[in-house]
């Protein structure tokens, strides 16, 4: 197969899709790779390096998409690039379709075949393609670093000559891969941890950790097949508020987590709930891109309101750039191999990994998800 890897377009992004070290291991089941120019810049991999390792380099996108049957990439393509795709092709990288149906729409017309690396179901053989988990993981290393930055305590304990400092105080809210990343880096810098989860099942790994579990009245299937956290009750969600917002009172800071995967970050923290909080303390909100986890969050913006510090930070992985791009090089392909494993590039769609992340194949949309979405959008229109 002939590997486009393209430079990502997102304004302040500086992974790229596939290191050199990856591109070795495509070249061994003898593949081309493509890449354009400088797509390694900003995470410090040279042209030159790609070269080395057997990569082409391409001088632009379009000379790019023109030779390539499949596109390794980071973030969902924009329309300007999926037109750039040659028909009948493949595309691989996150895609998170049913919010983008008018992407969807040109890749169905032009019979690309699509996979969503967000759709990786959680199966213990799928973990080393697992991308979503990857970069969670950076999102809450990252937010920890982010809270302490913008914290006016010491995290740790200090016994200084001017007396004792006790430890700064931490709230998790949501205790899948990115919480405890963040529980556990913000128990390695010293602070006293607590988190809080719909999950009873998360218990034993958050005081693995060292933190405290924040109990609560447990929730009958809160976790989805796929190992993703499900959306509740508008009455479960109202109890789950009351719990939360006695713990941030007595917190410095909360790094909230919590998303649904396809659907909007559950609001977790009111106007009310920050209003309550110690001056000066800090929230980290981790879902801002799905629309936050607290009701004041601007994306992409650090505000202070109430004399409270509430930090939006988008692409957080990427500010890691270096890492990232190896812990994702090595997840997209993995995945890569998984799904070509015949000559003629035919997919085994009676496997659970290949069928759960194909979104459209031959002309047709296949993911049911992304089915209803059209279906939704169409009943609006009409």
């Amino acid at each position: 197969m002939k590997i486009g890897i393209p430079k990502e377009i997102l304004e302040g992004e500086r992974r790229v899709a596939v290191i050199p070290k990856m591109v070795e291991q495509l070249r061994k089941g003898e593949h081309e790779v493509f890449i354009e120019k400088d797509a390694g810049k900003g995470s410090f991999f040279l042209d030159s390096e790609y070269e080395k390792a057997g990569a082409l380099i391409r001088p632009d996108a379009p000379d790019l998409y023109a030779e390539a049957e499949v596109i390794l990439k980071i973030h969902p393509l924009e329309k300007i690039e999926v037109e750039l795709m040659k028909t009948h092709s493949a595309y691989i990288g996150f895609l998170f379709a049913a919010s983008r149906l008018d992407v969807i729409q040109i890749m169905k017309g032009k019979r690309i075949t699509s996979f969503a690396m967000e759709c990786i179901p959680r199966l213990a053989r799928s973990q080393s393609m697992d991308a979503l988990s990857s970069m969670t993981t950076i999102s809450g290393y990252r937010a920890v670093l982010i809270a302490a930055s913008h914290l006016s305590k010491f995290f740790p304990l200090m016994m200084t000559a001017a007396g004792t400092i006790p430890p700064a105080k931490v709230l998790v809210l949501g205790a899948g891969v990115a919480g405890l990343q963040a529980i556990a880096t913000a128990r390695r810098l010293g602070a006293n941890v607590e988190a809080f989860d719909t999950r009873p099942a998360v218990r034993e790994q958050v005081a693995s950790l060292g933190a405290h579990f924040v109990e609560m009245e447990p929730v009958k299937d809160a976790e989805a097949a796929s190992g993703y956290a499900k959306e509740v009750s508008a009455e479960f969600l109202k109890k789950e508020r009351e719990i939360i917002g006695n713990r941030m009172a007595v917190n410095d800071v909360v790094i909230t987590t919590a998303q649904v995967f396809g659907k909007k970050a559950p609001t977790l923290i009111t106007e009310e709930m920050v209003k309550m909080m110690k001056k000066g303390s800090v929230i980290v909100d981790i879902a801002a891109e799905q629309g936050g986890n607290c009701e004041l969050t601007e994306v992409g913006k650090t505000i202070v309101k109430y004399d409270i510090v509430i930090c939006g930070n988008v692409n957080l992985s990427s500010s890691l750039s270096v890492d990232a791009s190896r812990m994702y090089s090595k997840n997209i392909t993995t995945f890569f191999q998984h799904l070509y494993t015949t000559k003629d590039g035919s997919f085994d769609f009676e496997d659970e990994i290949t069928r759960s992340t194909c979104i459209t194949h031959k002309g047709e949309i296949v993911n049911e998800m992304v089915k209803k979405a059209f279906e939704t959008e169409g009943q609006a229109r009409g």
